[in-house]
């Protein structure tokens, strides 16, 4: 049974940092991009980042460019999120996805076939 499992979320102040991990059950890993996706309150769920399944290739959406950074230990089976400068707007929660390496467009959510239950971020201002 496949499994992503996120851990790392909680509750911040403005302009504080988080690490988000999703460890991921699915082998071999390394033929697997990975996606951060994010649903904030009454919101659609959205893009936040992606890699390659080498690791090389990474994506930002405009609003964490600069401030989020994806990466991946193939060796360890995870995936990571490190979040900086956090804002209110980043509230919601992150799930993390994995697409196979073969077909994947990185912002498009249909390409992902596995996904995590996410974890809740929550940015006090």
């Amino acid at each position: 049974q496949v499994q992503l499992v996120e851990s790392g979320g909680g509750l911040v102040q403005t302009g504080d940092s988080l690490r988000l991990s999703c460890a991921v059950s699915i082998r071999p890993f390394s033929s697997w991009a990975m996606g951060w996706f994010r649903q904030g309150p009454g919101k659609e769920r959205e893009f936040v980042a992606a890699i390659s399944s080498s690791g090389t290739g990474t994506l930002y959406a405009d609003s964490v460019k600069g401030r989020f950074t994806i990466s991946r230990d193939n060796a360890k089976n995870t995936v990571y999120l490190q979040m900086n400068s956090l804002k209110p707007e980043d509230t919601a929660v992150y799930c993390c996805a994995a697409a196979p390496a073969s077909r994947w467009t990185p912002k498009e959510k249909s390409d992902y076939i596995f996904w995590g239950q996410g974890t809740q971020v929550t940015v006090s201002s």
